[in-house]
This record gives structure tokens, C-alpha cells and sequence, in this order.
């Protein structure tokens, strides 16, 4: 019996090595950003803008991406993370392409800044943020521009870009486009807004 214990001490040591050199999975971290960088706008410009507060909904609040896999089933990946909280990345990517869509650098969204005067506040909530590795990025959002004088204007973009390719750096920039069409549309409300205001 007593070969029969070392051989089963061998084989628990073998398998043991085994598992120490196969690394563990490591996490990747993705973050939204504006899809293409432009000039810097003048810092003088008007108008000021300030974007926030947004919310999102509670299947996604998490570090995790939040994978599709079925109609109705997700997959909450260990492997795929947000490097910054989506609550504030998103108001974060709206204001630079609010900033550059408008063509002024006052356009902010820190929460430290929320006091501040400013001539426009867009508060967004999202109402999907659908991940899926094979259909793309959706984001469909509520969205309401308030002037500091005069009435408020609200309106929802509903935004699906495909994927270049089928992974989670895709679909973090396929988020970001998504991002960029409905700062696009809250743009466009500010600018009429502005031009009923200077009649």
C-alpha cells in the first residue's frame, strides 16, 4: 500500500504544478472617450454648459461589463471591466463632445462644479446601456436641457452602433459613438435654444 500512497502523492504534486503555472485570466479595463479628437476650442467661447446629473440603470451600475447573451440573459464578465464608474464616465465623454460640438471649453461636468452659474444644465438618464459582443452598443437616453432663463427643452436619441470587431475594446468605442449622437442631438437643442433667445 505504501506505493500506492506515493504514487498518490506524486500525482496530487503533479497536478498541483500544473495549476501553479497556468496563469490566472486577467482582468481588462476599457474606458469611453471621444471617438476622434479635435481642436482644442477657444476658451472665451459661449455657451457654458454643464452636464450632469445622469443616471443609469441598476443592471449596470458595476465595474463589470454587462454582456448580452440572449434575449433575456446577460452575462456579468469578471474579465471585461469599466476602469471609472459609468455614471461618471458618461456625463464626463458628453461634455467633451458637447465642448467640441458647440465650440466652446466651457462645457463641464464635475460634480465640484455643480453650483456654478452656467447658461445650459443637460441632465440625461439612460434608460439602456445594452452591451453585446455580437449586436453592438445601445444606449437609449432621456435627455432635458435647461436654460438658466427661459423654458426647458427635453428630447430622447436612441443610438445602436455595430462593432469593427467582436470585442470588449470594440464595444467600449461603439459605446463612445453612441455617446457622440446623443451629445450631437442635446447640441443641436442648445443651439436653437440660443437662437430663439437672441431674437
Amino acid at each position: 500500500m505504501t506505493w500506492l500512497v506515493r504514487l498518490a502523492a506524486i500525482a496530487a504534486a503533479l497536478s498541483i504544478a500544473a495549476c501553479a503555472g497556468t496563469p490566472a485570466p486577467r482582468e481588462q479595463f476599457f474606458t469611453l472617450a471621444r471617438p476622434a479628437a479635435g481642436a482644442a476650442p477657444p476658451a472665451s467661447a459661449t455657451p457654458s454648459v454643464f452636464v450632469g446629473p445622469v443616471s443609469i440603470p441598476a443592471s449596470v451600475d458595476r465595474t463589470q461589463m454587462v454582456l448580452a447573451t440572449g434575449s433575456h440573459q446577460v452575462d456579468i464578465s469578471d474579465d471585461y471591466r469599466w476602469a471609472e464608474p459609468l455614471r461618471d464616465a458618461i456625463p464626463r465623454v458628453v461634455a467633451e463632445d458637447l465642448s467640441q460640438g458647440l465650440g466652446t471649453s466651457r462645457v463641464l461636468s464635475s460634480r465640484m462644479a455643480a453650483g456654478a452659474a452656467f447658461d445650459f444644465r443637460v441632465s440625461i438618464e439612460v434608460q439602456r446601456f445594452d452591451s453585446s459582443l455580437a449586436d453592438g452598443a445601445t444606449i437609449d437616453a432621456l435627455w432635458t436641457v435647461t436654460p438658466a432663463a427661459g423654458s426647458a427643452r427635453s428630447g430622447r436619441t436612441l443610438a445602436h452602433e455595430a462593432l469593427a470587431s467582436h470585442d470588449a475594446a470594440a464595444l467600449a468605442a461603439a459605446h463612445s459613438r453612441a455617446l457622440e449622437r446623443i451629445a450631437r442631438d442635446i447640441a443641436d437643442a442648445i443651439r436653437a435654444m440660443e437662437a430663439s433667445r437672441a431674437r
